[in-house]
């Protein structure tokens, strides 16, 4: 390979990179601007029966009972809690009409077998929401592995209110267990973090809207001129594609840190975590065909390439420099490489590899802390060092995240949640 073709590539390489590098700073210097995590709240007299909650089940007897018991601790804001069941197999019926006997509000229905062109989750929410109370001003979607802190309804409530959104999503605290999760799931939520804003951002233009279909809080009389979940019938990602389309009518969406009200524990395992969240998170369903492809671009110069570029450089380095170990500690690397493009290329993946390290400070309060032993303030900067140690090498999982993102874009979902949708008409 000539010098004149390595200074080519690694010019085509710079200028891809450079741009996603401007981008990425950009985000990252609104991070101090946005919404405060939100705190819970106590519900006040005004809320009284405000909001209907919708949870779509489907087999989910193993995880369902935090979500429940949470469910229950929530205050009289709260008018109905209903339970659509897509006629589970396992049991989870029976734990709700467990939960019914001791709090009046859980009502269990079934819907109705899968219309053509719909996926199960959003037809079991459009079907809780053509079911529950006129009375109510707000519709709430929950997911079955949600673990709803106390306040959290009256917060989210008195939140949008306060905010004068219609449409209000939030970000939870994800509950992992295994050192491959550890390991896996934080390069993948990177992926989110690197493509799309901060929580709690303003100003988003409405095809880079971002929510979270695990607590989705909507206005009803929005819900209802947006023809409930229909817009989102066919979509993998239906919690995106509603609240883009509500964006583009002109409502006011929100998506705030919840990671003080809200837990979640979505997958068992890294496998599980690759197969299942890996479908979603390309958000294919939910955007155009420029912004999957600009998402791609964007994910393989900040993810896919800083790892393999400074490996590469090191490998070279130690090559060069085994035989002549004394100097290669006195001489520059400029001389190493007799190039100064490589090297501008290695100062850009080190910095893009620096900041990766970086926001592991940033992302670590949306992760469960079991390990915390101490309640103290002024400590509180340093609770992140008590996270697993797989959580700190997670960056190594970077191009791996990458790839699943772009498999999932190459890729429409066959199953999903033990339904199968071969073949099926997507009607967005």
């Amino acid at each position: 390979m000539t010098e004149d073709f390595k200074s080519a590539v690694t010019l085509v390489v710079l200028i891809v990179q450079a741009p996603a590098v401007f981008i990425l700073i950009s985000r990252l210097l609104k991070g101090p601007s946005r919404h405060p995590p939100i705190e819970p709240l106590s519900a006040t007299p005004e809320l009284l029966g405000a909001v209907s909650v919708v949870v779509p089940t489907l087999n989910e007897a193993d995880r369902i009972a935090p979500c429940l018991a949470g469910l229950t601790r929530q205050g009289y804001e709260v008018r109905e809690i209903i339970v659509v069941d897509s006629h589970s197999q396992d049991g989870t019926p029976d734990l709700v009409k467990a939960s019914q006997q001791k709090d009046p509000r859980f009502r269990l229905i079934a819907d109705d077998p899968l219309p053509e062109g719909w996926v199960g989750r959003p037809w079991a929410l459009h079907t809780g929401f053509l079911h529950s109370s006129e009375k109510s001003e707000w519709i709430l979607g929950i997911d079955a592995d949600t673990q709803p802190s106390p306040g959290l309804v009256a917060s989210l409530i008195k939140t949008a209110e306060a905010q004068g959104y219609d449409l209000l999503s939030l970000s939870p605290q994800f509950i992992l267990q295994y050192p491959g999760e550890w390991w896996l799931q934080p390069a993948l939520l990177m992926t989110l973090l690197y493509r799309f804003d901060p929580a709690g951002t303003a100003n988003q233009s409405p095809e880079r809207v971002m929510a979270n279909g695990q607590c989705f809080l909507c206005r009803r009389s929005v819900l209802a001129a947006l023809g409930g979940y229909a817009s989102a019938r066919s979509s993998f990602c239906d919690d995106v594609t509603l609240a883009r389309y509500a964006a583009s009518c002109g409502y006011k969406v929100g998506f705030l840190d919840g990671a003080k009200v809200l837990k979640v524990r979505m997958y068992e395992g890294a496998v599980q975590t690759w197969q299942e969240w890996g479908r979603s998170l390309d958000l294919k369903d939910a955007s155009s065909t420029s912004q999957v492809l600009g998402d791609l671009w964007l994910l393989f110069s900040l993810q896919g390439l800083p790892l393999p570029i400074v490996l590469s450089y090191l490998f070279l380095m130690i090559s060069n420099c085994k035989l002549q170990m004394a100097n290669c500690i006195f001489n520059p690397l400029s001389e190493i490489f007799n190039l100064k493009l490589p090297l501008l290329l290695l100062g850009l993946n080190l910095f893009l590899l620096a900041i990766r390290f970086a926001l592991l400070l940033a992302i670590a309060p949306s992760y469960e802390n079991k390990r915390q032993k101490t309640k103290d303030k002024s400590k509180k900067y340093f609770d992140f060092l008590l996270l697993p140690f797989y959580f700190y090498l997670s960056p190594l999982a970077d191009p791996l995240a990458f790839l699943r993102i772009l498999l999932s874009s190459l890729q429409t979902p066959t199953q999903w949640r033990g339904r199968r949708y071969d073949r099926m008409k997507r009607s967005n």
